[in-house]
């Protein structure tokens, strides 16, 4: 399946247009404050070309002229950044404790939010739910007056890479839904583009596309929280996220670490969800879905039971980070998801046995450099938008 994100290559006029728009505003996005001269160098396209699509995006909103360049001789080139006040992008990640949605400008701001900590229950229901949060915050005084590029809503589980289809959310009990379809019979939402995708895939390409400066060649992006999954990133001017043949490229959750263990939600054994997810260290301590997990463990923090508990997920959860080192070798490790709440009882082991042995295949002494997101309610969110605006930039 191509790309979500590239130009579709048919050969034509329209494609280059859009190679070359999009190519110019990646080199924007990744290095603020280039001239169009810097923009033709850095990119080999010529000055005429870049010139003409530069035009084009300031009258149409994505990028803004800001302070003239000085320069040793000639005409100055003006800074060219991502125009933050004329557009913005909705996203929404439909969770298995609540909602969350944002509206982001083009740099990543979140201009509004909103958070519903209620779980979902059938798919109709949510997304009607949804669409009466979406239409609420579309009337925030920060965005009611920009236009909106379209809506991207991330799921807790595998997408179809042929349809926007939600293969499977084991803990919700949701099988093959399109939730866009359900989405899209509520009244008054937006027009623009609309894309489905794996919460932690969503989260990987925000954490990604919106990077503070140049961004790792790749990342991984652990999503630790009510289960377990992964998304990856890689690219330059256009970000790929492998999806494998049935979606579920990143679904470490469900990679079985203990053989013959504890029944997981998905109907096997020893997943690692088993060890290490919100569900499973709820079940171990008997905490109710609508209470604190976070506070529950430190009340009990000295019981020995519970520490070793914590230990053990901590040692699951550093077992996976290697796992994915030595499988997909990322140039860098995003933790996040509620479970970092926990803080230092799961993060120390988990950063533990991964340091402990990440050289041991290579033998060098290297290290992986890893982000860890304390609070990251509205990550997936966000990266469901920003696969909004990388998708809009193919089309502008």
């Amino acid at each position: 399946m191509p790309n979500a994100f590239t130009p579709q290559t048919s050969g034509d006029l329209n494609y280059l247009k859009s190679l070359n728009r999009s190519t110019i505003l990646s080199t924007v996005r990744r290095s603020p404050g280039l001239s169009r001269a810097d923009i033709a160098l850095e990119t080999g396209l010529t000055k005429a070309t870049v010139g003409s699509v530069v035009q084009a995006l300031v009258e149409r909103g994505w990028l803004r002229e800001g302070e003239l360049h000085a320069r040793g001789g000639g005409r100055p080139g003006r800074a060219l950044y991502l125009d933050g006040d004329r557009h913005y992008m909705l996203g929404a990640e439909v969770g298995v404790k609540g909602l969350r949605l944002v509206a982001c400008n083009l740099v990543g701001e979140i201009l509004a939010s909103c958070h519903r900590e209620e779980p979902p229950t059938d798919p109709q229901t949510t997304a009607a739910r949804l669409a009466g949060l979406l239409n609420r915050l579309r009337q925030a005084p920060a965005i009611v007056e920009r236009h909106c590029l379209g809506l991207g809503v991330a799921v807790p589980g595998p997408v179809s890479p042929s349809a926007p289809i939600l293969s499977l959310a084991p803990n919700l009990g949701w099988v093959d839904v399109d939730f866009l379809a359900l989405l899209r019979a509520e009244p008054d939402l937006p027009d623009g583009l609309w894309l489905l995708d794996n919460e932690a895939n969503a989260a990987a390409f925000g954490e990604f596309y919106f990077f503070e400066g140049v961004p790792p060649e790749s990342i991984a992006y652990i999503s630790a929280g009510s289960g377990i999954g992964c998304g990856v990133v890689s690219g330059e001017h256009f970000p790929v996220v492998p999806r494998g043949h049935q979606g579920l490229v990143g679904e470490i959750g469900h990679t079985v670490i203990q053989p013959g263990g504890a029944l997981c939600h998905c109907g096997n054994r020893g997943c690692a969800e088993t060890l290490v997810s919100g569900w499973a260290l709820r079940e171990a301590l008997n905490v109710e879905t609508d209470a604190s997990l976070s506070a529950a463990v430190q009340a009990r923090a000295d019981e020995a039971n519970v520490q070793a508990l914590i230990q053990r997920a901590g040692e699951a959860l550093g077992l996976l980070m290697l796992n994915l080192h030595h499988t997909l070798n990322p140039s860098m490790l995003i933790l996040g998801g509620s479970l970092m709440r926990l803080k230092g009882r799961l993060i120390e082991p988990a950063l533990a046995y991964f340091q402990a042995h990440q050289n041991d295949l290579l033998r060098q002494s290297q290290s992986v450099p890893i982000k860890i997101i304390e609070d990251s309610t509205f990550t997936a969110a966000r990266g469901a938008a920003a696969q909004v605006m990388a998708r809009a930039a193919i089309e502008v």
